[in-house]
């Protein structure tokens, strides 16, 4: 008698970037053999617009063209079978006000995902890392307080390096030791600021930031949002 394998929703992907987009695939895959049986996971599709053609309304702070890129993808991929959709991307949940209106397709929101995590951990003040329209910007400053968690972000010339190392190293597969080690001189100065964990905030710094020796428990946004995706699979 071959073993029932359990139903999981269609779990489409919007990507942005390719490193970030690729860990949070594999880690769906890696992970779902655990609960579904050998080789298993999930039905998955993927869509992506070049990262180049985001960049230009990103910088220009056009947001609602941004979010037409998002669409034009959950579009696609609604036409592929998917369920629902996720973005392994933070800076691109800048958008969402304007996705999430006319999506066909419901979302989950990486930083409500992080933040339900962080809630859970007993986490109060969240140090925020990543891309500078990140650092800056409401995804996560917005989410947290909605939440009841403080946050923290690196100082200036911390997030322009920050923002330096994501766009010419980090999307690009390029992980130095020497942006390791920075990332974690700017995370311990965090922690003396009073925070007691770190969101890797852009998808792709889990793979520079290694938790067993970074100064604060680590939030990794990207396989967080992964494991969610899995679980929402296997609940539909």
């Amino acid at each position: 008698m071959i073993d029932e394998v359990p139903k999981a929703a269609h779990i489409g992907i919007v990507a942005c970037s390719a490193e970030g987009a690729a860990l949070c695939y594999r880690t769906i895959c890696r992970e779902a053999p655990t609960t579904m049986g050998e080789h298993m996971h999930p039905e998955i599709s993927m869509h992506t617009h070049p990262l180049g053609e985001y960049m230009v309304p990103i910088r220009n702070g056009n947001w609602a063209a941004v979010a037409e890129l998002m669409l034009s993808s959950t579009r696609k991929l609604k036409a592929s079978g998917a369920e629902f959709v996720i973005c392994p991307d933070n800076t691109i949940h800048q958008a969402m006000p304007w996705v999430r209106d006319q999506s066909p397709l419901s979302w989950l929101h990486i930083a409500e995902v992080v933040a339900e995590h962080a809630l859970a951990c007993g986490f109060s003040k969240l140090a925020v890392t990543g891309t500078k329209y990140l650092m800056t910007g409401p995804v996560y400053r917005d989410t947290l307080t909605a939440s009841g968690i403080q946050c923290a972000v690196p100082a200036d010339d911390d997030r322009s390096t920050i923002d330096r190392i994501v766009f010419t190293e980090l999307v690009n597969g390029v992980f130095r030791e020497e942006s390791r080690l920075y990332f974690n001189r700017v995370i311990e100065g965090l922690k003396e600021q009073g925070c007691d964990a770190v969101v890797l905030g852009c998808t792709e710094i889990p793979l520079l930031v290694n938790p067993d020796d970074c100064p604060l428990p680590v939030l990794d946004s990207t396989r967080l949002l992964a494991r969610a995706a899995l679980k929402r699979s296997l609940a539909l």
